[in-house]
């Protein structure tokens, strides 16, 4: 007699299982419905805080039974069925403090966020765009770290008119972080901060670890640098049409169509 083993499918939201203008296709939603029905796990995987993971699945109604979020490019895993974090790893306060003051020296937009909020030094336009999408509420507060209550899971740097100064940035930050920091782009305008030890793809062991679920039996799909290490870690990498170069050279199956028209669906219908 054979045995069900579940499979896993760890989605990106922005870009990948989200259109545009942040909404689920009704088709998207069919195929997710007969995904989870048939027995297999959904993991909604973000660069997003666990808070606002979480608002987009109760907004759009994605509450489908057994489901798992990933949040702060897994630095958080969250299990919808008892509203707990099962898991956690985070920057340390001297981490924290050392990208702020770069941050600063740099002119560059830092923030971070607490449980419940965004902490940001100061209230200004790249933090007005960050909003736009993210509705967790704000904290302004010039010393950041002494609005913590405990040290967080990432730092976000966006500049939204000169890519150019995020990635001086970002280089300037490399030799003093390397071998302890990810510096990953979740768009031309955001860039990721996070432990070394965390990433999408150590979430993926994680939670596969927790759940029995053999890495073979884990989809990933993702369209940013920070989706890579998720795509690798599982059995069956997938990048959306609309992907960045580097996704898709590091996924084994690019799909057909991108986010806004269905690209996932067919690789669900086929893997399920």
């Amino acid at each position: 007699m054979s045995i069900f083993c579940p499979k896993i499918f760890f989605t990106d939201l922005d870009g990948t299982l989200l259109t545009t203008d942040k909404q689920i296709t009704p088709a998207t939603r069919a195929a997710l419905t007969q995904w989870t029905a048939a027995g297999n796990k959904l993991v909604l995987s973000s660069g997003r805080a666990i808070d606002s993971v979480n608002d987009v699945r109760n907004t759009l109604g994605l509450n489908f039974p057994g489901m798992y979020l990933i949040g702060c490019n897994g630095g958080e895993i969250y299990d919808c069925d008892s509203g707990s974090i099962i898991y956690r790893t985070a920057l340390t306060f001297p981490q924290t403090a050392l990208v702020f003051r770069i941050a600063k020296e740099q002119g560059v937009h830092c923030h971070t966020y607490t449980d419940t909020h965004i902490v940001s030094p100061v209230d200004n336009e790249e933090l007005l765009y960050y909003r736009h999408a993210i509705h967790t509420p704000v904290i302004i507060c010039e010393d950041v770290l002494s609005a913590l209550d405990k040290e967080p899971c990432k730092c976000i740097a966006i500049e939204i008119h000169d890519k150019e100064k995020l990635e001086r940035f970002r280089q300037t930050l490399l030799p003093l972080t390397e071998g302890e920091l990810n510096l990953l782009y979740s768009n031309d305008k955001y860039l990721e901060i996070f432990p070394a030890s965390s990433g999408k793809g150590s979430a993926v062991h994680k939670l596969c670890g927790l759940l029995h679920i053999p890495l073979s039996h884990a989809l990933a799909a993702g369209d940013e640098a920070n989706d890579i290490s998720m795509l690798q870690a599982a059995g069956l990498g997938i990048a959306m049409q609309n992907a960045k170069d580097c996704v898709k050279e590091a996924a084994a199956l690019i799909t057909q169509t991108d986010n806004n028209h269905d690209g996932l669906v067919p690789v669900l219908h086929k893997y399920m």
